[in-house]
């Protein structure tokens, strides 16, 4: 079984001021698909509380995949992409490319999502929007074919099942 961390960024929620609702879809999604949730984290935005998290699950090989939601907007304090390219070793651009592909078929305005998707390690980090209809648009979408290419990058292809 594929192991996901859940990172929501967010300065409101981490200050107790706002309900995440964006993780709680993750967590739904990715239990249906056969993932176990090992951690889930509120972190305020910026670079530096993500990327010491994801620098943290990566190499002491906590997840098997990272997903977070929010921080991928315009606003100044929406880093959430350059924390996630800052830690990766090697970008994986067709994730945030196929997600604003399918949100691009909703909105126009999922042009403006800035997501970006790459490896650490042994482990895949996905940013994902930080609406939870987005969450769920866009999840519902990739998760189908990440079980594939976590098995491929976690060694395991041909040996288990996808979490499908």
């Amino acid at each position: 079984m594929m192991r996901v961390a859940i990172i929501t960024l967010s300065d409101s929620g981490y200050a107790g001021h706002r309900e995440d609702k964006s993780g709680p879809v993750i967590r739904e999604l990715a239990e249906a698909a056969g993932y176990e949730i090992v951690h889930t984290a509120l972190l305020p935005d910026g670079v530096e509380p993500l990327s010491s998290e994801l620098k943290r699950l990566c190499d002491e090989d906590l997840a098997d995949l990272v997903l977070t939601t929010g921080g991928t907007g315009f606003s100044p304090t929406d880093l959430t992409p350059e924390a996630t390219l800052a830690v990766t070793e090697r970008p994986a651009p067709g994730i945030a490319e196929a997600m604003r592909y399918k949100s691009l078929q909703i909105t126009p305005r999922a042009m403006l999502s800035r997501a970006a998707a790459g490896i650490r390690k042994k482990t895949l980090i996905v940013n994902l929007p930080g609406s939870p209809k987005a969450v769920r648009e866009c999840l519902e979408f990739i998760l189908p074919s990440l079980g594939h290419g976590l098995e491929i990058l976690r060694g395991t292809a041909g040996n288990c099942a996808s979490p499908e």
